[in-house]
């Protein structure tokens, strides 16, 4: 079998021989001679790739055709092959599709298509433009201010922002992208324009649409008479990386450029009149971290290293071949050429064609993966960017629980209606938690609101991920919530955790997080509980007296489980693992402390939520938080108010989960847009955190939710729920591998006697 790493000449003797009998006739090749289609024959007998008997260049412009035109005839004259031939492609979006359709092998794009052609099409990168030896094939986009103002990255909603232009990559796609996908900025569908003209307060943007979007404009200065306001072109002083920086200089309070542009128009470097007197050291650059930096530290403070433009192909595309006629080109057509140069359109009266002008050689991509080439901080930013209007659904499918739910969920879409938010909320059924995330998984559903154990299953059983996320305080940045266990202030009575043993327990449901999965856990750690075997329930119920822990109504568990279970209004559904059990969830916990058991098992703000006239149904009315204090796991007691630092873990958050597929941008977008008229503070119609009206607690969204945040960084269950948390599920559970059953005790003997038999 011939490979690929023969010698060259061992190469072409074989190419010439074997045309020469496959032909029928003498076409032999002296050893050292290249001709043309013979070498490019062999070559595909050699390769499993596709064979390309020439390289279709894609162009996408007339003068970039051009340009083209004069490479391929110059290639020609130099013997370079394959040779090349030019196609029309009228844009890069044109390009990449043509490419895809093998109706061309190759186009330049940038990181943007780069992104797009990747993830669509699977095209691939594998020749890269090289700019400087500095830099070589990236630059950094950055975020400037000015040195004497107290602006980060935190706090730029409502500033006077400075673009270089939209879509552009470093003044629009990263920025704008990074903004969305940290959830700091939301854009309601795909309408990216509207969601930056409401986060600031006034812009330049060349290219914006100035009749929709004004604000977007506002600061734009046009040729500096009046005329060409906000056009992405040089008309416009404020476009491009020099007018960004011009910009802030003069009106804005943050430019989006490259790392270079302020050192450019500093200290003396660019002598016009608006630059001539500035300072360096007078700007500072926004970190992704939230702290600042200064402007020459670019490297390690940037809102995303950008790869230079890349040479795409298909798949199937060796790119050896495509490098190797490019890289003879190069060593040919330099700077120094008299004829054609490959890195200058000046002769084509344009700018850029096919290679950016300012490209000084090209280089071969090693890793040739779209991911790999644009690294996470660039993929961060086109995630965010990156929205198809033909890929959106009509309507959000919201899964439900009871009807109550149902009826909240009617009632909200009827709100997000008349206040034109889209997509539109469409109401579906479940009889529980995991049935949602079946339906999820099947895309039956779309979306459903799960506490941290649920979380859990969502994420490892059915591959969910969190979209947006509850928030509980005004200022609760990291979206967390304490379990704690709840008691009566009682003098005569002030047991501690390590006399609950015989206590009458209250729980939010099995499996839950703070009803269930912590203090179960707390109590195994502390050697309180001792289970045999897997077997945590028996462990449980012999450890409190009675107890309500809806959903443990089962066969295998220990009946005193439910003991304290009041069910329904009839006496009926005791135990169950819904709303039908009084008992349930947060609240219902907290009932049952107050009418029948010694100790609640809920989170933080439960309490408070159910006392001092905050329930004015009859069992809650006329309660008061100072009447109950927390067990702490070091064994003292505390005052409600000390849950920080009197709990039994700190538990992440409730979460929207949903398919991995479904745009996560465009819920965050609807729920945070929403929230503007629905939210805690602003609607008398309709409140998307208060179930009062639907006579059940915690109906879709907590009560206790201040409001609807995003993930940022945390897009797996994983990250969501934290290392510690998720060790702290796991450690209850066991696998029957580690048990000594009936079952493995009897394999066990078995295979001893025959060890025993064979081994005689």
């Amino acid at each position: 079998m011939i490979t690929k790493h023969l010698f060259i000449s061992e190469l072409l003797e074989y190419n010439s021989l074997f045309l020469g009998r496959s032909l029928g006739r003498a076409q032999f090749r002296a050893p050292g001679e290249m001709v043309g289609k013979s070498w490019i024959f062999f070559f595909c007998i050699i390769q499993t790739i596709s064979c390309l008997s020439e390289i279709r260049w894609c162009t996408i412009s007339e003068l970039e055709k051009k340009k083209c035109n004069a490479m391929k005839s110059y290639f020609t004259q130099a013997q370079i092959v394959p040779p090349l031939s030019c196609v029309d492609g009228n844009s890069s979006i044109v390009c990449t599709q043509l490419v895809k359709d093998n109706l061309a092998d190759a186009v330049v794009v940038d990181g943007n298509l780069i992104y797009q052609a990747g993830k669509q099409y699977n095209l691939k990168p594998v020749v890269a433009e090289v700019y400087d030896q500095g830099m070589g094939t990236s630059y950094y986009a950055v975020a400037v201010v000015r040195k004497n103002s107290n602006i980060t990255i935190n706090s730029l909603k409502g500033t006077k922002s400075c673009h270089t232009g939209l879509q552009k990559t470093t003044g629009w796609n990263v920025p704008i992208g990074f903004l969305i996908d940290s959830g700091r900025m939301s854009a309601m569908v795909c309408d990216i324009q509207k969601g930056v003209a409401s986060f600031f307060s006034r812009s330049c943007v060349p290219g914006a649409d100035k009749a929709l979007y004004p604000s977007l404009c506002e600061l734009c200065k046009g040729d500096g008479a009046g005329q060409y306001m906000c056009l992405n072109n040089a008309t416009e002083l404020y476009q491009d990386y020099n007018g960004a920086f011009r910009c802030l200089v003069e009106s804005g309070d943050v430019a989006f450029v490259k790392h270079s542009t302020v050192h450019d128009n500093t200290d003396g470097l660019n002598p016009d009149d608006w630059a001539k007197d500035l300072l360096s050291t007078d700007f500072q650059l926004l970190c992704r971290d939230g702290t600042r930096a200064p402007v020459s530290k670019w490297r390690e403070c940037n809102l995303a290293r950008v790869p230079a433009r890349a040479v795409l192909v298909r798949p199937d595309v060796d790119a050896s071949l495509i490098y190797k006629t490019l890289h003879e080109g190069q060593q040919k057509y330099n700077d120094f050429s008299p004829d054609f140069k490959m890195f200058d359109s000046s002769a084509y009266n344009g700018n850029n064609l096919i290679f950016r002008d300012a490209t000084t050689e090209l280089r071969l991509i090693s890793n040739q993966t779209y991911q790999a080439w644009l690294g996470d901080e660039f993929l961060q930013a086109m995630n965010g960017i990156y929205c198809d209007p033909n890929k959106l659904p009509k309507s959000l499918r919201w899964c439900t629980l009871n009807s109550q739910e149902v009826w909240k969920c009617a009632a909200m879409a009827m709100a997000f209606k008349n206040q034109s938010l889209y997509p539109s909320i469409q109401c579906v059924s479940a009889e529980n938690q995991e049935e949602c995330m079946k339906m999820i998984q099947q895309k039956e559903v779309d979306a459903v609101t799960l506490d941290g154990g649920d979380i859990y299953t969502a994420g490892k059983m059915y591959e969910l991920v969190p979209a947006a996320a509850e928030s509980y305080s005004v200022n609760d940045s990291s979206n967390n919530y304490y379990a704690v266990a709840v008691v009566h202030k009682n003098p005569f009575d002030a047991f501690t955790i390590h006399e609950l043993k015989g206590r009458k327990s209250c729980h939010t449901g099995y499996k839950r997080t703070a009803g269930w999965n912590i203090p179960i856990g707390i109590l195994k750690k502390y050697g309180l509980i001792r289970p045999e075997g897997c077997n945590i329930a028996k462990a449980v119920g012999d450890f409190f007296s009675q107890s309500c822990v809806p959903g443990m109504k089962q066969k295998e568990f220990p009946s005193n489980l439910c003991q304290l279970c009041k069910g329904d209004i009839k006496g009926e559904n005791k135990c169950e693992n819904n709303t039908m059990e009084q008992y349930y969830d947060y609240n219902g916990a907290f009932r049952c402390l107050i009418e029948a058991g010694e100790v609640a098992f809920v989170k933080h703000t439960t309490v408070f939520e159910n006392s001092d006239g905050h329930n004015i149904q009859d069992w809650a009315k006329d309660l008061k938080s100072s009447n109950f204090q927390l067990l702490c796991p070091n064994g003292a007691r505390a005052e409600v108010t000390q849950y920080a630092d009197c709990n039994w873990a700190q538990v992440p958050a409730h979460a929207v989960m949903v398919h991995p597929d479904t745009n996560k941008h465009v819920l965050f977008g609807l729920l945070d847009k929403a929230q503007e008229y629905y939210g805690r503070e602003y609607s008398s119609e309709f409140k998307m955190f208060d179930s009062s009206r639907y006579n059940k607690p915690d109906l879709i969204f907590k009560d206790s939710t201040y409001k609807i945040v995003p993930v940022k960084e945390k897009k797996t269950y994983e990250e969501w729920l934290g290392r510690n948390y998720i060790d702290s599920l796991e450690g209850q559970q066991c696998s029957s591998s580690n048990a000594l059953t009936s079952q493995n005790i009897a394999l066990l003997l078995i295979s001893n006697i025959l060890l025993i038999k064979f081994s005689a």
